[in-house]
Order: C-alpha cells, then structure tokens, then sequence
C-alpha cells in the first residue's frame, strides 16, 4: 500500500486547527501527523516527523509563519508548505511566493479549496516520482498548473472539469469508470493501473477521490502472505 502524504498543520486557534485536522483527515491520502499552536513547536515537530507538507499560519503571538518559512528555506528543509492565512494583502503573498509557498489559502478555510490544493498537490509529487529525466512539457507541468498542459481536454464537459479538483483529470476519471462497469469486479490500485496504462500511484489516486464520492467502496483484504492492500469494486 502507498503510504499517506505526511501533514503538520500550524496554527494558533484550537478550533481552526481542528477543523484543518478534520478536513485533512478526510481527504484520502493524507494523514496529520501533528497540530503545533507555536512557532515553537512547529519547529520541534517539523524536525520530529520531517513531514512533507506543512499548513502554515501566519501570525503567532510570537513571530509569523512567513519568518519560519525563511527559516525552513534557509535550513533546505524539504517540507512543502501551504500558507493558510486571512491575510489579503499582496505584499504577504509576494513575500510567500518569494519564499517557496506550494498554495495559498485564504481564511475561513472551505474544505473544498484546501481538498483541492491536497489533491494538486498529491499529483505534483507523482509527477516527480514518475520522471527519470526532463522535457519542457514536464517542467511546464510541474511549475505551470494552470496552463494548457495541465487542464482536462476539449471533450471533457466544461460542467464536469469545474467541479473536479485539482490532479484529479476528467478523461482519467471516465478510464477508471469504465473499469468497474461489471459491479463484480474487485481489483487493487495496481490492477486498475495496468487497466488503464497509469502508474499505480496515478490509479491510487483516482480510486481514492471515487471513493470519496461515493462512486467505488474500498477494503482492506490480505495476501496469501498476509499483506494487506485495498481493493476497489463499484457501490451497489
């Protein structure tokens, strides 16, 4: 099995925290490893679980989440990070940006936009994982989400693409689809991948959002050597 996204989450208010927490936890994926309420902690813990996406708030009663942002980059910590912040002045999204931000989220917080970074964010790392070597097309994809390179194709209805998330692609989705058009049908993540000719990470990832949807229902079934791995069949 793919093991989950690792996430920090880094913010002062309880409740916020929590809710983050909440929104993380149900997308498929990822997992929250830690909550910090200070810059402090989020150090300590940033340092314990080397996680590899942080969501940052900015203002702490004791310095800012950007400064700790400089700090990680100066350190050439590897963890990502999403600011989520209610701060909407340009000034602080040029320094985020200047300073290596994946996203940047607005306050309050709506679980569809933070589900739709995590997910762009997931495939951002199975482009990397996937590469041996670079093309143009590639870096494009990578540092130009939004251009033409990375938008669902021309026959995918306008109505549809919109509401998908971002790394989750229209035409991809009808793939898996049409894989489990025979409700009998069980197959694995690196089954459905061999279906469809994609990475088993790419598939996992797919399986994962129509079970989010309520589309496929996964569970978890042993090996013949007891390894246990998820497998994915159509909701009745």
């Amino acid at each position: 099995m793919t093991a989950p996204i690792t996430v920090v989450i880094a913010e002062d208010d309880p409740q916020n925290a929590e809710i983050q927490r909440r929104f993380v936890e149900k997308t498929p994926g990822f997992q929250v490893v830690g909550i910090a309420h200070g810059l402090d902690e989020a150090r300590d813990l940033i340092d314990v679980f080397q996680p590899q996406l942080l969501l940052l708030d900015n203002q702490f009663p004791t310095g800012t989440g950007l400064e700790l942002l400089r700090e990680l980059r100066a350190e050439s910590c590897h963890t990502d990070v999403i600011l989520v912040t209610a701060a909407t002045e340009v000034d602080t999204l040029r320094t985020a940006m200047r300073s290596g931000i994946f996203d940047y989220i607005l306050k309050p917080v709506v679980f569809e936009r933070l589900q739709s970074a995590l997910f762009n964010f997931s495939a951002h790392l199975d482009k990397l994982s996937d590469m041996h070597s670079l093309v143009q097309s590639d870096v494009d994809g990578l540092l130009q989400p939004t251009s033409a390179t990375d938008q669902p194709a021309p026959q995918t209805p306008p109505a549809t693409a919109s509401r998908l998330p971002k790394g989750i692609d229209g035409l991809t989705l009808d793939k898996i689809r049409s894989v489990f058009t025979d409700p009998n049908i069980n197959l694995n993540a690196e089954q459905v991948g061999q279906e469809i000719g994609a990475s088993r990470t790419t598939a996992r990832r797919y399986l994962e959002y129509l079970v989010s949807t309520d589309e496929l229902s996964a569970e978890v079934s042993y090996g013949s050597v007891g390894r246990p791995e998820r497998k994915y069949r159509s909701q009745p």
